[in-house]
């Protein structure tokens, strides 16, 4: 058999291009795909537009083998899912590496997230190992997986139904570089940081999907209410998608539920205090339009809060559906008694009785 190196045609250095078959005079159906290491301004607006929640579905890899470099039947293989920022941050880590990129079909979801899910996981690798025939285009049988993929990937059950032997690589892409040389991982690469760059990247996607219902709300209060009313929706809304990733180490308990909780309140408390104080208003209808405040703005803020849970290093899986089931209805109580509250305040305002 000829290397792989030269039986597959040449194509473009794009992550879309045009697959290619690689042939040795007899019928095969593995295309590989080319790709290289540099970021385009196209992949940039790519990015930029999955950060914010632009076309979903949109930000996906052809599942199967890609070609970095000129790799040989002897170069290394990653595995990576079918993200375009996973891919991305591979391949350009990758930059003077000939490689092979397994890209499994993790239905358009990061690594972390996908393993979490399943669709990074042991029958996934194995299915694409055996449809891509890996083993008839390199020599050896070793398959470089990222750690955060390990929750997904049983390499006994690797082995066992492959034949390929799972090495776990460093926690970031960016190490890949210097882990090649040794294939040992040091501990600072097998550490999962979380600094406040990485936090607050989260937030624009969370903060797109969140806003229509803020500005609804928002216009919706603004009438019976007043402006006051209208920023405080905002408030809570910015609060659970914005302040909540860059403050989340700083927030006290361990739950993000209640960490929302405590954070939603401070936020609320400076509202409380004008609604409180407002002269216009009788002392009963001051209290309960306070007390409004302050269950309904840290209900919401916890519940944007959860969103964060599945894209952190705070959580786990079982921890996330306790606190799920433990918190939500706390939640559903708040947020029904305080709108209940405002109902009553709005009801009074159209029958004059403040």
């Amino acid at each position: 058999m000829s290397s792989p190196q030269s039986s597959c045609c040449s194509s473009s250095s794009d992550a879309e291009a045009s697959p290619c078959s690689c042939s040795t005079g007899t019928p095969q159906l593995t295309e590989i795909r080319t790709t290289d290491s540099t970021i385009t301004v196209a992949n940039r607006l790519d990015h930029s537009l999955a950060r914010w929640g632009g076309t979903r579905m949109g930000h996906i890899v052809k599942p199967g083998l890609h070609r970095l470099g000129n790799p040989t039947s002897e170069s290394p293989v990653f595995a990576s899912a079918n993200y375009t920022l996973s891919f991305d941050a591979l391949r350009s880590a990758l930059a003077g590496v000939d490689a092979w990129i397994l890209v499994l079909d993790t239905k358009g979801i990061n690594v972390w997230c996908a393993a979490g899910k399943g669709t990074f996981g042991t029958a996934e690798l194995v299915s694409r190992i055996q449809s891509t025939d890996l083993s008839g285009i390199i020599s050896h049988r070793k398959i470089i997986v990222p750690q955060l993929g390990a929750p997904g990937v049983s390499w006994p059950d690797v082995v066992r139904k492959s034949g390929f032997t799972v090495e776990y690589g460093p926690v970031r892409a960016s190490d890949l570089p210097e882990y090649l040389k040794t294939h040992t991982a040091t501990p600072e690469m097998r550490q999962v940081q979380f600094p406040f760059k990485d936090r607050i990247v989260l937030a624009p996607v969370e903060f797109v999907h969140a806003a229509l219902p803020a500005i609804i709300a928002a216009a919706v209060l603004w009438f019976p209410a007043g402006p006051v009313a209208a920023l405080a929706a905002v408030s809570a809304v910015l609060a659970g998608t914005v302040l909540f990733p860059a403050l989340l180490p700083y927030i006290p308990t361990k739950d993000f539920s209640t960490k929302g909780l405590i954070l939603g309140g401070v936020v609320a408390v400076p509202f409380a205090v004008s609604f409180a104080t407002a002269p216009a208003l009788p002392f009963w209808a001051n209290i309960l339009a306070a007390a409004t405040a302050l269950l309904v703005m840290p209900a919401v803020t916890a519940y944007l809060a959860l969103n964060f849970t599945g894209c952190t290093t705070f959580t786990s899986r079982t921890g996330v559906k306790k606190e799920i089931f433990r918190y939500a209805p706390v939640m559903a109580v708040m947020a029904g008694l305080g709108i209940v509250a405002g109902i009553i305040l709005g009801v009074s305002r159209l029958l004059g009785v403040i």
